[in-house]
């Protein structure tokens, strides 16, 4: 890894501190300090947390099928995020209107059609 070895060559040969590689790096001390505990020749190995069953996940394959629904109709005729929050309600969905517009990212587009792109990210 190149930050790595950057991060070991500040400290061991420049002789910096722990909060000027902070600086000249970006990263945090934590890291820094993790880092140079290693053993040499050892990269960092980031643990992947196992995904969390959500409120939502039990409506995904309805939400998903009415998208490639609306990707065919002409827009006006489309559903909103709030109708299609709507019907999850009316299925049993208890959880808030905030968490169900992240079904409709990128990975939710509609099947024959592209959506706009966002205006904000």
């Amino acid at each position: 890894m190149k930050q790595l070895g950057r991060v070991r060559r500040l400290y061991y040969r420049d002789g910096l501190s722990l909060s000027e590689i902070e600086r000249r790096t970006g990263l945090t001390r934590k890291t820094v300090r993790g880092w140079l505990k290693a053993a040499e020749g050892t990269e960092p190995v980031y643990r992947r947390r196992p995904a969390e069953d959500t409120k939502i996940a039990p409506f995904a394959e309805h939400l998903t099928k009415a998208l490639e629904i609306d990707g065919r109709r002409p827009k006006r005729d489309r559903r909103t995020a709030l109708k299609l929050f709507r019907e999850i309600q009316t299925a049993g969905f208890d959880g808030d209107y905030c968490r169900s517009p992240s079904l409709f990212g990128a990975g939710a587009r509609p099947v024959g059609r592209r959506w706009p792109k966002p205006m904000f990210r």
